[in-house]
């Protein structure tokens, strides 16, 4: 009787020490489970970017996860990645968190460099220096890199361009890039966003304009200043290419703002075309285009010269009696009751 009282015994303990062991085995796989697999990801709105650096390493990932409260238990995230061997592959780039995501779903996506792309809306840009500041805060680019990159005349020769009409690469549109685009590729990219936009038609009206494309592009740039009126644009655009034509000088007087660096003046005086004589944008020195364009003009300034109203008109001022508008004339007597009336109106407004 003893005998079976000890192994009835010994098969209780067992049972028991069993049981804590499954129990004990059943908690750590919960709580395993929930590392792995539980929400971690918080955040305030329904999504947000995380933004990994080239050449980040783990550490710095996790510094970054931690100090933008992508996550609620750093240190579980850290775990689970280390566990997946993200910190042997780390993939820069912008990737959208949503709420809700557990530590393995976040590390899957770190890992596959599914990136989020961003959309670019490039707009006019006047000077090299403002459009790499502008990509600069846009994507993951130096903007003292990038302006080098505008300036490095072997590169450029590569995509057909040169300091001065490299400008004219960039279309205005809305793009999308991934925000880890190298400039080198930016540039390849809107190059190739370029020759998509130079059709055959736009070519062949190019060639009927006599000017080549990056011709029309400096032209479309100067009409692109001259007026917001995109209805006008084609008749500014006839006066230019009249002027061209017939070997005039085209005493443009945005390319004088241009070669001042002022943009904020509002009449273009003797003053002002004296003191950037010099200068190769100085359309009342100099004939014929200027070497680059003023700004990156819109599709409309470029359509207004590849499809220009026919006139002979040779001159044009801003109207007094259609403000926005301008007044054009052939000749040039007919220009001066046009041009006198508007100085009129500019010395009563105090405009010098």
């Amino acid at each position: 009787m003893i005998k079976k009282k000890k192994i009835s015994s010994l098969k209780k303990f067992a049972v028991a020490t069993l049981a804590i062991a499954l129990l004990s085995l059943f908690g750590m796989g919960i709580s395993l489970y929930e590392k792995i697999y539980s929400p971690n990801v918080t955040i305030i709105n329904d999504k947000q970017y995380l933004f990994v650096p080239t050449g980040c390493t783990f550490n710095q990932v996790i510094t970054i996860i931690k100090e933008n409260k992508v996550v609620m238990n750093t240190e579980t995230f850290r775990w689970v990645a280390e566990q997946m061997n993200l910190p042997s592959h780390i993939l820069p780039g912008r990737y959208e968190v949503k709420p809700g995501m557990s530590n393995f779903a976040l590390v899957k996506l770190l890992r596959s460099g599914k990136q989020a792309p961003l959309k670019v809306v490039i707009n006019k840009f006047r000077l090299k220096i403002e459009f790499a500041e502008f990509i600069a805060s846009k994507l993951e680019i130096d903007k003292h890199v990038f302006e080098e990159l505008l300036a490095d005349e072997a590169q450029l020769s590569k995509f057909g361009f040169t300091p001065e009409t490299v400008m004219c690469c960039f279309i205005p549109n809305t793009y999308e890039f991934y925000w880890n685009t190298s400039p080198l590729k930016f540039l390849e990219r809107m190059k190739n966003e370029y020759d998509l936009y130079w059709n055959d038609n736009r070519k062949k009206q190019a060639v009927q304009s006599g000017l080549s494309l990056t011709e029309v592009c400096i032209l479309a740039s100067i009409i692109e200043e001259e007026t917001n009126r995109n209805d006008e644009k084609p008749l500014i655009a006839s006066v230019y290419l009249n002027r061209l034509k017939k070997g005039m000088m085209l005493q443009a007087d945005p390319t004088i703002k241009f070669a001042v660096g002022d943009f904020s003046i509002r009449r273009v005086t003797g003053f002002y075309i004296n003191e950037t004589k010099n200068s190769p944008y100085n359309t009342y020195r100099k004939q014929g285009l200027p070497p680059g364009p003023i700004c990156t003009p819109s599709n409309t300034s470029i359509e207004s010269v590849l499809q220009p109203t026919q006139t002979d008109y040779l001159f044009f001022c801003a109207s007094i009696s259609n403000p926005g508008y301008h007044e054009f004339a052939s000749n040039y007597s007919e220009h001066q009751k046009n041009a006198r009336l508007y100085q009129r109106y500019l010395n009563k407004k105090g405009i010098h």
